[in-house]
């Protein structure tokens, strides 16, 4: 069990008679955070990442959906047992120890960041349908900087125009989606679909492949758990905000992406960086819809990229404090305790992630996509094998027999798409993937050396006006390092011997 979330321990000690204002998210501001989140710009740029494997692709996004829903069931379970902030990160640490706590960390901290590049480079895509209309290498390049640094200059200023730069964005970003995935689909013609399965291969590999590009679609569903701390209710609401706000967001994609399928000719799409630009035009004729889609994608991007540019700073926050992560990241600035070592330091590994790639990569958007699934990926795999491991050891004897099966179906689904969707980004990805996450390993070993060196420091006695430590809303346990094989035995262990 978990320790009690420490906000409800200082609401609980305030003076009596004194009025306290609740400013933790309800359900509607926890589920709206999730779809926020989920939704940036890849979703503007997503039907022509899909379009060189055909229509077989929206048979992937249904695939893909399926298991993204059995994810958000599984983050759901985990809050409901472990309510407080950290999402994977405390998760993994709970449930496997130190050194799975810090792995999750540093890679859902790499998702951060190279996600926020590939966000960027779909951003480029709307900005260019008014300037660099020949697309210019260099000239995109400098568009995408700006696009990175300018929600990282928001974020410097504090989380007051952090959240007034959410909402409006959040708002406009809605618009041309729900607009496409409602009359959009009264100008959908079956001749634009083109053939089925368009990429050549087999089926099983267009959707595997198509599949690892729509996962990219549902990161940031798990953005309620990484925040329950600040969640009123979050054994109730963390769980319900996450399940509906990815189903939300499965309807706008799903139903957004087969419109500008049967809207723009087959053989213009795969090569259009703007499909809903040109879905719009198509619709409207000329191109001044197309112009206010571009508009209003350009401002979603910004406001993607402005709370992804936060979570960059937020998880390895929480993780420095735990000394998990190097000290710096525990730093913050003023009044409004502003992380700005994570701000500047996310921001300027997706600018050398962006340059990199425009230089390097054939398919720019494509390819960052799918290094962020994969690590994207890693701790969702994780947080599914903390919920199996609860499962098989204490399931029996908490859950009744229906409740289990349920769970440790859904979890065995999530698990299993999980591993699918490493499949699917191919073997490059998983080599450039993999070795990025085990680059972290030096890391862990440095920052252990310096645990065991502050060890021997004797603490400071109570009442002596020493800082400590800022609190987490997670339990803080000392594990020892669990070796895989024995985890697998512990899990298979029966819990009653007979």
């Amino acid at each position: 069990m978990s320790a009690p979330d420490q906000s409800d321990r200082r609401a609980a000690a305030a003076a009596p008679g004194q009025r306290r204002t609740d400013t933790r998210f309800g359900l509607p501001a926890a589920t709206a955070l999730v779809v926020g989140s989920i939704i940036g710009t890849g979703v503007f740029a997503l039907p022509s990442a899909l379009a060189p494997y055909g229509p077989i692709a929206l048979v992937a996004f249904v695939a893909v959906t399926v298991g993204a829903l059995a994810l958000a069931v599984v983050f759901g379970r985990l809050s409901e047992r472990v309510p407080g902030s950290g999402g994977p990160y405390v998760y993994a640490r709970e449930a496997f120890g130190e050194f799975a706590g810090f792995l999750t960390a540093w890679s859902y901290w790499i998702t951060a960041w190279a996600g926020n590049a590939a966000i960027a480079v779909a951003w480029v895509g709307y900005v260019e349908v008014f300037v660099n209309k020949g697309h210019h290498t260099w000239a995109s390049i400098t568009i995408a900087l700006a696009g990175l640094w300018l929600p990282a200059a928001v974020n410097l200023t504090g989380v007051r125009n952090i959240g007034a730069f959410q909402v409006v964005t959040t708002v406009l970003k809605f618009l041309p989606l729900g607009f496409m995935a409602t009359a959009g689909l009264l100008f959908v013609k079956s001749g634009n679909f083109g053939a089925f399965n368009a990429s050549g291969g087999s089926a099983l590999g267009a959707v595997s492949a198509a599949g690892a590009i729509a996962l990219f679609s549902y990161i940031g569903l798990e953005t309620a758990s990484v925040a329950a701390g600040r969640v009123r209710d979050p054994k109730r609401n963390v769980r319900r905000a996450t399940v509906y706000g990815t189903l939300a967001c499965a309807a706008i994609y799903l139903l957004g992406t087969l419109a500008v399928f049967g809207t723009v000719p087959h053989a213009q799409l795969t090569g259009s960086t703007a499909p809903f630009t040109d879905a719009f035009n198509t619709i409207a004729g000329g191109t001044w819809a197309g112009n206010l889609v571009a508009a209003a994608a350009i401002v979603s991007g910004l406001g993607a990229l402005n709370g992804w540019t936060l979570i960059c700073a937020e998880m390895p926050l929480a993780a420095a404090r735990d000394g998990l992560f190097p000290s710096a990241f525990a730093k913050v600035r003023g009044q409004g305790q502003v992380p700005v070592f994570g701000i500047v330091s996310a921001t300027l590994l997706a600018s050398l992630l962006t340059v990199v790639s425009y230089t390097q990569f054939t398919k720019v958007f494509t390819e960052i996509v799918l290094l962020s699934v994969l690590t994207a990926v890693i701790p969702y795999l994780v947080s599914a094998a903390a919920q199996l491991l609860w499962l098989v050891q204490h399931g029996r004897a908490e859950l009744d027999r229906r409740r289990l099966a349920r769970d440790v179906t859904v979890t065995v689904l999530a698990l299993a798409f999980s591993y699918w969707s490493i499949q699917g980004s191919g073997y490059q990805t998983v080599y450039y993937g993999l070795f990025t996450v085990l680059l972290g390993i030096p890391v862990y070993i440095w920052l252990k050396r310096e645990r065991s060196g502050n060890a021997t420091a004797p603490a400071a006695p109570s009442g002596t006006g020493t800082a400590a430590p800022a609190p987490v809303a997670h339990p803080v346990r000392t594990a020892r390092p669990v070796g895989l094989p024995t985890i697998i035995l512990r899990a298979l262990r029966p819990r009653h011997q007979h």
